[in-house]
């Protein structure tokens, strides 16, 4: 016992109950009062209680009357008789102002957005009676700690009762996580009690931490997380406190309001500013310095152990640098720390289904998957896929590109690609996957064909679980569009691997979307190779179906002669091996680069062959689309009357077949005959019409059409 301390009736509060060894519930429930008006009295928000909240209190406190007289005039705004005795606060108690920040980083670079989001998220802290928790994730070696640590830094006078930093190791190398029960007592004694002084168990703790926290505005930096379960009891009880948390783990389940900080790769600026300011001499290269951060994949990690290897060895020039970054960047070392062991930590902790999928990511030859795609690779159905990709993303190990879409760092990749290789069924994965974009892809350009009439869709391959339900041209075009750069990088695949048939069943596959929306010069080139591919392997079908294309993409950009050359050719296999539709479609552009040439009569002739085959053979939007021909070449040859039959013709079969593609190109025909015949007030309005269809579709059309109708509106 010692002499009453001229002190707050809030602070007197705090000292007797924690004397009494009491938390502030058991407080409130001995007193048959609110846990909140505890709290309350304790931050001095209530200063002065009224005369029987006082009693109830030095009842459950139990205090002596001397006490008791003291506490409640102290209640009063009074100071206490003299002589009268109480406790004293506990021994060891909360010191005051913990500061344990690691020191600033001088290095650090960039993330404006991040830090204000942080900063919004302290705006007002504690008034909400909520406490404050923003949790930074992000792939390994992305920079969360540094981010924590500076963002902890900037804001320290706000929190004036300490600033605490606790490493969870939830992915160290060579360490487990921190038990929650060790933290809190990490974090006790970090706040001045005494080992001795703190209870065992992990509620005990808790409540003590809590209540020690009770009214204190402090700052804490929960490092290397490894899930919401580790950091839940380690969190404040009321909205005084702001606390950081780091993981690789999305940290889903923490109680209350969490602002997410989701980190990514730097910008290559600020990679290169950061480069810079770890090795000064390669500020007079930023060139050099440019190609070693892209190497490095803009990873902060990365970036910080190029910097100081190049600091170390003074010989070396960032060529030098730049060639033992593209051999071996991923066991590349500083002191005990590399790029590979940061990741090896995070992969350990999957289990085996996790593991495998996160190989098997690392051979895909684009840079996005989906579900789909990640099922085929693994073999599994959909749903598991799906759940295995969203774990990962969890995990911090994929990012997300976009709804449902995932994306892989490159040094991930190599690391991911690295692990594949031990797998017994790598090589039949990756076939899978391109059975996948393979079948897919043909499914897709049969519902966006301009020329074959509807058919079963093959067999899906042996092996594929799941693949997308496509029902129409719509979605044909919306799912080609989406995994352009999927197929573009599964068929360059296929082209070094000497997979003939496979460049050119996925050329064909592409065709559709190249003759909708460009570029018809990568159309052109990846023709070519598919013929030659076809060629080499016999296959005449296919032979004929690339130089059909070849032909069409050689029209679409005006060369003439090409367009020639590819279609007749094409021509003479269909018809040598009796294809009708690929006679009717070569036909078909022949007529249209003969009426470009000038040659009319030909184009005639060369245009109502094809509609006759297209007829015989019940190929309605290959119908559509010459009828459409015919209409422009009559328009040309002067005929605007036989031009407005042919293209009304084609707008009434396009809406029977719902190919609002061959509906916008009538339009437009019939918007130009109207141009043609003076009537630029209904051209105009049909053009527009034409160009409001070209534009929800997204075609390469719309455009040249927004030049006319611009073209039109002027006075």
């Amino acid at each position: 016992m010692s002499e009453l301390p001229q002190v707050s009736f809030g602070d007197l509060l705090r000292s007797l109950r924690t004397a009494a060894g009491l938390t502030q519930e058991e407080l409130a429930e001995a007193a048959r009062m609110s846990y909140r008006s505890i709290s309350d009295l304790e931050r001095g928000v209530s200063r002065s209680p009224r005369r029987d909240t006082a009693r109830l209190l030095a009842d459950a406190l139990g205090l002596s009357a001397d006490d008791r007289a003291g506490f409640e005039a102290s209640a009063r705004g009074r100071p206490p008789p003299a002589g009268t005795m109480v406790p004293g606060p506990r021994p060891g108690g909360i010191a005051a102002a913990p500061r344990t920040l690691p020191r600033d980083i001088a290095s650090f670079t960039g993330r404006e957005p991040e830090i204000e989001a942080i900063l919004a998220a302290v705006t007002g802290a504690g008034t909400s009676g909520v406490v404050d928790i923003c949790a930074i994730d992000g792939m390994a070696g992305i920079g969360k700690t540094a981010l924590a640590v500076h963002a902890a830094h900037r804001l320290a006078d706000r929190f004036p009762d300490g600033q605490v930093f606790l490493p969870l190791h939830g992915h160290t190398p060579g360490r487990q996580p921190v038990d929650p029960v060790d933290a809190l007592a990490s974090l006790l004694q970090a706040s001045g009690m005494p080992a001795q002084g703190i209870p065992d168990g992990l509620e005990p703790r808790a409540l003590l931490w809590r209540d020690h926290l009770a009214g204190r505005r402090m700052l804490l930096v929960l490092d290397n997380a490894a899930g919401s379960a580790q950091v839940a009891p380690l969190l404040p009880g009321d909205g005084e406190c702001l606390v950081l948390v780091t993981s690789r783990r999305h940290l889903g389940d923490l109680p209350g309001t969490v602002t997410p900080v989701l980190l990514d790769v730097l910008t290559p600026a600020q990679a290169a500013q950061m480069f810079t300011r770890l090795a000064p001499r390669a500020a007079d290269s930023p060139g050099e310095v440019a190609e070693v951060v892209e190497l490095a994949g803009f990873l902060p990690l990365a970036i910080s152990l190029l910097a100081r290897l190049f600091a170390r060895h003074r010989s070396w020039t960032l060529a030098d640098l730049a060639a033992e970054t593209r051999e071996s960047l991923l066991t590349l070392t500083a002191e005990h720390e590399s790029v590979a062991a940061a990741f090896e930590v995070s992969y350990r902790h999957l289990d085996p289904a996790r593991q495998r999928m996160f190989c098997l990511l690392g051979l895909h030859p684009g840079a996005a998957i989906e579900p789909y795609a990640a099922a085929a690779l693994a073999g599994t159905g959909l749903d598991e896929a799906a759940g295995l990709l969203d774990s990962l993303h969890g995990e911090g190990l994929v990012t997300e590109t976009g709804y449902r879409r995932y994306g892989l760092h490159d040094l991930l990749r190599r690391y991911a690609r690295d692990h594949a290789a031990g797998l017994p069924d790598s090589e039949q994965a990756v076939e899978r996957l391109l059975d996948y974009y393979q079948y897919t892809a043909g499914r897709a350009n049969a519902l966006m064909s301009l020329s074959t009439p509807a058919t079963p869709p093959p067999a899906v391959p042996a092996g594929l679980l799941a693949v997308p339900d496509l029902e129409d041209a719509d979605q044909a075009l919306a799912w080609v569009r989406t995994e352009h750069a999927s197929l573009l990088a599964c068929l360059d695949h296929a082209t070094r691997a000497g997979q003939y048939a496979r460049v050119v069943a996925l050329t064909a596959g592409l065709a559709g979307l190249w003759r909708q929306d460009g570029p018809h010069s990568d159309a052109i080139t990846r023709h070519r190779v598919a013929a030659q591919a076809a060629a080499h392997l016999g296959d005449r079908r296919g032979q004929a179906n690339a130089l059909d294309h070849l032909g069409s993409f050689h029209w679409k950009r005006g060369y003439s002669k090409g367009t020639a050359q590819a279609l007749e050719q094409a021509l003479e296999i269909y018809r040598d091996i009796g294809n009708r539709y690929g006679e009717a479609d070569a036909l078909l552009y022949l007529g249209v680069a003969r009426r470009r040439t000038g040659d009319y009569l030909g184009a005639a002739r060369g245009l109502e062959q094809a509609l006759r085959i297209f007829r015989d053979i019940g190929g309605r939007a290959g119908e559509t689309t010459t009828l459409n021909e015919r209409g422009t070449l009559y328009r040309v040859m002067g005929d605007l009357p036989q031009a407005e039959r042919y293209h009304v013709q084609a707008l009434e079969l396009a809406r029977a077949i719902s190919s609002s593609w061959d509906e916008a190109h009538a339009l437009a025909g019939l918007g130009r005959c109207a141009m043609a015949k003076g009537d630029a007030a209904q051209a105009e309005v049909l053009l527009r019409r034409a160009l409001e269809i070209f534009q929800r579709i997204g075609t390469a059309e719309a455009q040249d059409l927004l030049a006319e109708v611009n073209a039109l509106a002027v006075p």
